[in-house]
């Protein structure tokens, strides 16, 4: 069964709602308990808290008649992967608050992330809400992109080059490499530098991308970690449709219903504002194995 526009649209609205709602109430809120759900990965990967569970619970009570009415499949962070998504024409990838590390010490970079992905992979929508800013952004397939409703195109024209990514890029092995690759792109376009923040978690460093004139969300390869699906599906769509960029670091779409796995770094992520910057900096890292 493939949606339509119009289905899609409605099927978007729903989800604003979801994504809005769920954000009033973490906005509202701070965590009273702190979970650790493992000791691998990064501490962002590790920590969960009650305001995360209650978000996911009033998601899904809003996307219920979504789910029923168009045999939607789901897959959440803070659920077991049931493997329904492979069966289902589209399934739901919900992230409750994307960026738990800022919002447990009250800073601005987490997010309600809301995508609805077809199961070859493809990104059918996109909704992100900020808490913080009260911004709703999403997008629909062939639709566009838009912000608070409104059409949206991102910004151009700047003086420096501008890396978004999250903590973890401070301690990781990557970090000389990227900068040095970053720095050399910047000289190249003849911009005066790069600027680097570390304070928001995956959703909202790459809404942080399509905000700024020239910038970029870089992570290399890596075999574990790195973030999962529900961590760029919505966004994937967004930069679709404004006419960024949204690969893994050799040009290739995201697979976003990986059969093998829900880790998205195995090859790579890249955000950037457009093609051509894009281009410079795939030149400049490793090639594909």
């Amino acid at each position: 069964m493939k949606l339509s526009t119009v289905e899609l649209a409605k099927i978007a609205d729903q989800a604003i709602d979801a994504a809005t709602l769920a954000g009033e109430m973490i906005a509202r809120s701070r965590p009273r308990e702190i979970e650790h759900k493992s000791d691998r990965g990064s501490l962002a990967s590790q920590v969960v808290t009650e305001v995360d569970r209650r978000s996911e619970a009033l998601i899904l009570e809003k996307l219920k008649p979504t789910i029923e009415g168009f045999e939607l499949g789901l897959l959440t962070e803070e659920q077991p992967d049931d493997g329904g998504r492979f069966d289902a024409d589209y399934f739901w990838c919900i992230d409750p608050i994307d960026g738990t590390l800022p919002f447990i010490m009250g800073a601005p970079g987490y997010a309600v992330s809301i995508g609805l992905v077809c199961r070859d992979g493809t990104p059918a929508i996109g909704v992100v809400y900020d808490p913080v800013s009260k911004t709703v952004y999403h997008a629909i397939a062939s639709a566009g992109a838009f912000r608070d409703g409104r059409p949206w195109t991102p910004p151009s024209n700047s003086e420096s080059l501008s890396l978004f990514t999250d903590r973890s890029f401070l301690s990781s092995e990557g970090r000389e490499h990227i900068t040095r690759v970053l720095e050399e792109v910047a000289r190249d376009i003849g911009l005066s530098g790069l600027r680097i923040d570390v304070d928001a978690g995956a959703v909202m460093n790459a809404c942080k991308v399509l905000t700024n004139p020239l910038a970029c969300y870089l992570k290399l390869p890596k075999t574990e970690g790195g973030g999962r699906l529900w961590d760029y599906a919505a966004t994937a769509c967004l930069f679709k449709e404004a006419g960024a960029v949204a690969t893994d670091v050799y040009g290739e779409d995201f697979e976003l219903n990986r059969c093998d796995s829900t880790l998205m770094c195995h090859r790579g992520i890249l955000f950037a504002t457009n093609e051509s910057l894009a281009s410079k900096i795939r030149h400049l890292l490793p090639t594909e194995p």
